[in-house]
């Protein structure tokens, strides 16, 4: 597997880190890990083949993760690129998805859903086991965010393994969920002194790493209160076990390759 960051930034405007997307190209196709306002154009300005996407995954219905999905769908409907497509588009997200995506719809008779190719609406919830891609086993579980949120794990036929925490408050159970994965791809919204308890801060973010014992971590969800902030320095004040951890960046590339 292969991921690009294509927001690595929350739904608050800044110059250089977009809202929440992730490219991933697997051996079975590529995926789209949220969609916020910017992900369709990111995905171009990065020269992805966003008109072969196979597959959304949606962690829940804040606008900064499923903002940009109607726009995606309106784009594709009628790109000159996707008129010959005939392969499938799956959609894949918590209860309440296809209501949510049919509102968009009706907001003006889009016909979102009446593309060149067929889309296919797939809602699943917690813990639930299916395959996102053929020969990509997924898994999801609940976090404690919103009440539809869900953190998604993917294992490719070789064995490669992430997890995609999207946004999420402390709990233990994201850590044991996302154990011993090559990528744990983990929301640090702010480095301290969170405002909210549905987000993390660095140093629990460091303590799910930790526990996971995860390859590598990167950190992703980032709020301007990263701004200016000596990532090294903070580091220094944690533990993170045997594994790395890292800030991510909108562009950021990285392959993601089973460690045994």
């Amino acid at each position: 597997m292969n991921l690009t960051i294509l927001g690595s930034g929350s739904s608050v405007p800044h110059s250089h880190r977009a809202a929440s997307a992730h490219w991933l190209g697997t051996g079975a196709g590529t995926i789209l890990l949220d969609a916020s306002a910017d992900a369709a154009h990111r995905a171009a300005e990065e020269n992805l083949a966003w008109p072969e996407l196979d597959a959304i995954w949606i962690s829940h219905f804040h606008l900064d993760h499923i903002g940009g999905l109607p726009s995606l769908l309106f784009g594709v409907k009628y790109a000159t690129q996707t008129q010959k497509r005939r392969k499938p588009l799956t959609i894949t997200g918590p209860h309440g998805l296809r209501k949510l995506i049919e509102a968009f719809d009706a907001a003006n008779h889009y016909k979102l859903l009446e593309q060149p190719f067929p889309v296919e609406i797939r809602e699943v919830v917690s813990q639930e086991e299916f395959e996102i891609l053929p020969g990509i086993r997924a898994q999801t579980l609940s976090t404690p965010h919103t009440s539809e949120s869900l953190a998604l794990r993917l294992k490719d036929e070789r064995g490669a393994s992430l997890v995609y925490s999207s946004d999420t408050g402390y709990t233990p159970a994201l850590g044991e969920f996302a154990r011993e994965v090559d990528l744990f791809l983990l929301e640090c919204s702010f480095p301290l002194h969170k405002p909210v308890e549905t987000h993390l801060e660095l140093r629990e973010a460091c303590a799910l790493a930790r526990q996971a014992k995860a390859l590598c971590t990167v950190l992703v969800h980032l709020y301007p209160d990263w701004d200016g902030v000596d990532f090294d320095s903070e580091m220094k004040k944690h533990s993170v076990g045997g594994s790395t951890m890292t800030l991510g960046f909108d562009g950021m590339k990285m392959d993601v390759e089973a460690s045994n």
